[in-house]
């Protein structure tokens, strides 16, 4: 499940200066979206490259004659925002009444003229009625935010299990503390957060939380070693990612697409290569590798800006970005592996800075022997252009 940082950077944060500091704190953590009042979007879009959400800037309110007459006049595309939102000084944030009858309601009757003068709802949760606001709103709202006024009264339970597959959910916050309670919610947890904090340290604690909770946990496995072969020259692949590794991180990679083998990055030093904590040598070009979305692709395929999936020995993933793959002749290793009779195998360089883990640890392929026990990912599964298929596929 994908999840998302919204950062709150409207004037009810102060004047523009103090909206740029929190800004500017957002993009360099690395948040997804910014939520200004609509009148900022452009000012937004000179800070940095980040998608922008705005309320309009009329309270959200308008007669229907009003929103028609607002559609003959020509946007500055240069100031649109990517998501508009209804609620701030309307309803959605109590500055006007809800009416008895949510037919009358002038942000849900802005919400579904399906055009693009809205596509989000803004509610604070102030009472029963708004939760039933905000799941109304939830039916023609691309993004719903939810502000709940008492942590111990607002029920985001309600509104995951009644609305999370309508809406993308995003909770109000003001801490990472709050942030990972959101996400963690009847596990599945809200689609994303609204920060409202000037403090830079809390952003980016945030926003790793949110990687946190985007990472896919594996369960890997112990195979016994069959076979480690000497099989001549090939092409070998490094791949060269744009972040560093830590010591008992690495890439699931292999000749099958059922049977992924946990490869270390070159973390360690030796004798003959000063470490190279940003790189997986990681086989030969064949060889499939497994990628952040769940899916694999061919060695020989990747470039630089893809992404791809770097794994540590409990199973915990994380993105990588390629910043570059270098192909060379290099001679290599056949290493076969039998997981409960099934036998799966790969080509790795014949080198001792290339590292498998053992049920002794990080182990040299040079070191590998017949009997070993060895990490990898297996799952009794086909693959057609790297997508996991039901049907049956003979590999050897």
């Amino acid at each position: 499940m994908t999840r998302s940082v919204w950062l709150k950077a409207d004037d009810a944060v102060g004047d523009w200066e103090t909206r740029k500091r929190r800004i500017t704190a957002g993009l360099e953590a690395g948040v997804d979206w910014v939520l200004v009042d609509e009148e900022d979007v452009e000012r937004v879009r000179s800070l940095g490259d980040v998608n922008v959400a705005a309320f309009r800037n009329d309270g959200d309110v308008r007669l229907v004659d009003d929103v028609e007459e607002a559609e003959d006049e020509t946007p500055d595309p240069n100031e649109n925002a990517d998501a508009y939102f209804v609620g701030k000084g309307g309803e959605g944030d109590g500055t006007v009444d809800l009416p008895s009858d949510f037919s009358g309601s002038a942000d849900l009757t802005t919400l579904r003229r399906d055009d693009e003068r809205a596509n989000g709802a803004y509610v604070r949760i102030l009472s029963k009625d708004y939760e039933s606001f905000a799941e109304e709103a939830a039916l023609d709202a691309d993004h719903t935010i939810v502000i709940g006024e008492d942590w111990t009264i607002i029920p985001l339970e309600n509104l995951i299990a009644r609305i999370g597959d309508e809406t993308e959910l995003i909770a109000g916050v003001t801490s990472a503390e709050e942030a990972k309670t959101a996400f963690e919610t009847l596990e599945s947890g809200s689609d994303g957060v609204l920060l409202d904090s000037d403090d830079p340290d809390e952003i980016r604690r945030t926003v790793e939380i949110r990687d946190e909770a985007e990472r896919e946990s594996l369960e890997l496995r112990w195979a016994e070693v069959t076979a480690v072969e000497r099989t001549g020259m090939a092409d070998r692949v490094c791949v060269d990612t744009g972040n560093l590794m830590e010591h008992d991180e690495g890439m699931l990679v292999g000749s099958m697409g059922r049977g992924l083998f946990f490869v270390h990055a070159e973390t360690a030093e030796s004798p003959y290569v000063a470490s190279r904590p940003f790189r997986v040598n990681a086989g030969a070009v064949h060889a499939y590798v497994r990628t952040p979305d769940g899916g694999t692709k061919y060695l020989s395929e990747l470039k630089s800006g893809d992404e791809v999936q770097v794994v540590d020995q409990t199973g915990r993933t994380r993105e990588a970005i390629v910043g570059r793959v270098k192909i060379e002749k290099r001679p290599m290793f056949r290493v076969e592996a039998d997981v409960d009779g099934d036998r799966v195998e790969t080509l790795l360089q014949n080198a001792e800075t290339i590292k498998v883990h053992t049920r002794e640890g990080r182990t040299s392929v040079t070191d590998l022997e017949a009997g070993d026990e060895i990490l990898l990912y297996y799952e009794q599964t086909a693959r057609h252009f790297g997508e996991a298929v039901e049907e049956s596929i003979i590999e050897k």
